[in-house]
């Protein structure tokens, strides 16, 4: 195989090395992408399969409308200065574009075609970009890349990409779609580990312990839960605490700081607040019977949580047609057909062979696929859920996965209109 050949810079290899420059794997970045379910496939071409390694790094797939269609990427994260201009604080974080082309079997490369679509992600995109190999970019390329403010990667075959046209950031309209890739790009997305403990009780007494004298997770080991790091993982996710960069201990946020203050109010003293919490360890109660302010407060900070009240309109919504105790599998089902980047993002596992199973090669929804529960996100049906019954806005509570059953596992409010 010749170097710069063009089985070696096909579209999905071309994609992968744009995505890695782009969003480099970063543990401090608030940077979430996916790739378009087009890329799912075992061959690009009938005598091109795709390499695993390949398809690994393009995943997590979905199928986001940007604009008026599906870009190759779309992600949400900050961006190296070399690859954008016209940065600030209200867009560090740009939601971008990317459209790939790559060597076709007749040996072309259709560049003005991939400008052309990039532009038009720019509705609902604040930066879009062209990928394509170096070798088969044009003058002319980059001038009408210029005029439409695309921007334009070069990537050789050894994996290297440059900027050869660098886009200025505007502004864009939000839609459900990207609203779904910004929430997955915060400290509030979806993640398999986002909420490691199913009770909000761990997670309410942690501002609690930052805001007392003493080393924080050794008060919280003491009074709530052993499991600190899965404590301060949920309290970060709900909002409640944060760890600026350098910071020693994690800081309390505004929400958290009010969940200080109610502290004092029921309490007196926050220490005596915290050491309540030792009642609970261990239970399972649901949290409305045994400390019902508390629980009310709990419900208050899962509201905050943005996936939350889009949940409970769906539900809401699923009442108002009568049914009573719609499934996990018609929840899934409904979600989709309003938000659908939001239904996989918030249901589907991100593991490649789970969205390859529920999305496909076109975005659509496998429904057979979504009985099975190992294809879910547990993060959202085990422990958020858990946290919604304990607060008192569903009637059951979650479901481990090894014994998650889709078409059984009910999703209903406790208090529907």
């Amino acid at each position: 195989m010749s170097v710069g050949s063009p089985t070696q810079l096909s579209e999905p290899v071309v994609l992968s090395h744009a995505k890695r420059s782009l969003f480099p794997e970063r543990e401090e970045a608030e940077a979430y992408a996916v790739v378009d379910t087009q890329f799912t496939m075992d061959a690009w071409r009938e005598d091109e399969p795709v390499d695993p390694a390949t398809r690994d790094a393009l995943s997590p797939f979905n199928h986001v409308r940007v604009g008026s269609g599906y870009p190759d990427l779309v992600g949400v994260g900050p961006l190296d200065e070399a690859l954008v201009s016209g940065l600030d604080d209200e867009t560090r974080t740009p939601l971008v574009a990317v459209e790939a082309k790559g060597y076709r079997g007749d040996g072309r490369v259709d560049t003005e075609r991939g400008v052309v679509q990039a532009h038009d992600r720019l509705t609902d995109a604040n930066v879009a970009y062209l990928a394509a190999p170096t070798a088969a970019i044009t003058t002319g390329t980059q001038m009408l890349a210029r005029d439409l403010n695309v921007g334009v990667l070069g990537v050789d075959a050894d994996g290297n990409v440059t900027p050869l046209e660098v886009p200025h950031v505007v502004g864009a309209q939000s839609t459900s779609a990207t609203t779904a890739l910004r929430f997955q790009a915060t400290a509030q997305g979806v993640a398999d580990q986002s909420f490691d403990l199913n009770h909000p009780k761990n997670y309410l007494a942690y501002p609690l312990a930052v805001h007392l004298d003493g080393p924080t997770d050794d008060l919280v080991a003491e009074h709530v839960v052993g499991a600190t790091d899965g404590a301060r993982r949920g309290a970060a996710f709900l909002g409640l605490v944060e760890q600026p960069a350098g910071a020693p201990e994690p800081e309390l946020t505004p929400l958290g700081a009010e969940v200080v203050r109610f502290a004092m109010r029921e309490y007196g003293d926050v220490g005596d607040a915290l050491r309540a919490f030792a009642d609970w360890k261990r239970s399972r109660k649901r949290f409305t019977a045994v400390a019902p302010r508390w629980a009310q407060l709990a419900r208050q900070v899962v509201f905050e949580y943005p996936a939350t009240s889009l949940l409970v309109t769906e539900l809401q919504r699923l009442h108002d047609d009568g049914v009573r105790k719609p499934t996990l599998r018609q929840l899934v089902r409904d979600v989709y057909e309003r938000h659908p980047s939001f239904a996989v993002e918030l249901f589907v596992s991100s593991r490649d062979e789970a969205r390859r199973r529920v999305l496909r090669d076109d975005g659509t929804l496998v429904e057979d696929a979504l009985a099975d529960g190992s294809v879910y996100q547990s993060g959202t049906t085990f422990q958020l859920k858990a946290m919604l019954y304990h607060a008192g806005i569903v009637t059951e509570r979650g479901t481990e996965p090894c014994n998650l059953d889709p078409t059984a596992d009910v999703w209903a409010l406790a208090n529907p209109l």
